[in-house]
């Protein structure tokens, strides 16, 4: 990919031109990348920022969206919507993990795969439209792919129980397949399918077997919402 082609689908995917187009080159660049090319900076400090950001904004939403909500049930919510697995996840409506500029030891093992290192890259994004466009521009970003669709999204954290409670009140037959692993021993990234009466239903990938039958789970329960 031509990196500045790259950039330009990215930002118009983003919805947003950079006045200052290095604070996206800097959120999207990983710090083995910045230790091979000698770069400036990488994404961690803009990650901080946009923690931040993604935060309040939620928080303010959650607010709003229903004036009656105990600030228990929020707080759950809102650790829900801003956990890893679900950052990776909206991170794929932008295609994020393609632009991530890393390092060639961190490439052959499996980071551009990487929940964590995807959610972090989607934070600071956040914190880069923050600085660059203002709080607003940051908060039509997180509206965007995060709070859109919400509901379906508080799930993710604990995806395997919701959908095996569901399972159980139809007295359907629930099971998780390894469809495939890669990378080295020390850093694998796996694949799992969800089978449901027999039938796969979903899949997922991650680091450990247990994000990915997560990822999976969730993949089938949005299904049976849709449904």
């Amino acid at each position: 990919m031509n990196l500045n082609d790259g950039y330009d689908r990215l930002q118009e995917i983003i919805g947003h031109c950079y006045k200052d187009p290095d604070l996206l080159v800097c959120a999207l660049t990983h710090s083995s990348y910045r230790n091979e090319k000698h770069n400036a900076a990488d994404y961690e400090r803009l990650e901080f920022l946009g923690d931040a950001v993604l935060e309040l904004t939620v928080s303010e939403f959650l607010y709003k969206e229903d004036p009656a909500m105990p600030e228990g049930d929020m707080t759950k919510i809102r650790a829900s919507l801003v956990c890893e697995p679900t950052l990776a996840y909206c991170a794929k409506e932008l295609d994020l993990k393609e632009y991530i500029l890393l390092g060639r030891g961190e490439e052959k093992t499996g980071g551009r795969n990487r929940e964590s290192i995807i959610s972090d890259v989607f934070e600071a994004i956040i914190g880069s439209l923050y600085l660059d466009g203002g709080f607003e521009c940051a908060r039509r970003f997180i509206s965007r792919f995060v709070l859109t669709g919400y509901r379906d999204k508080i799930g993710f954290r604990d995806s395997k129980t919701t959908l095996q409670e569901y399972i159980q009140d139809k007295g359907y037959e629930l099971r998780y397949e390894l469809a495939g692993e890669e990378g080295p021993d020390h850093n694998k990234v796996y694949t799992v399918n969800v089978l449901i009466n027999g039938t796969v239903s979903g899949t997922g990938r991650g680091s450990s077997k247990k994000r990915a039958e997560q990822g999976a789970a969730y993949e089938a329960l949005k299904m049976f919402n849709r449904g």
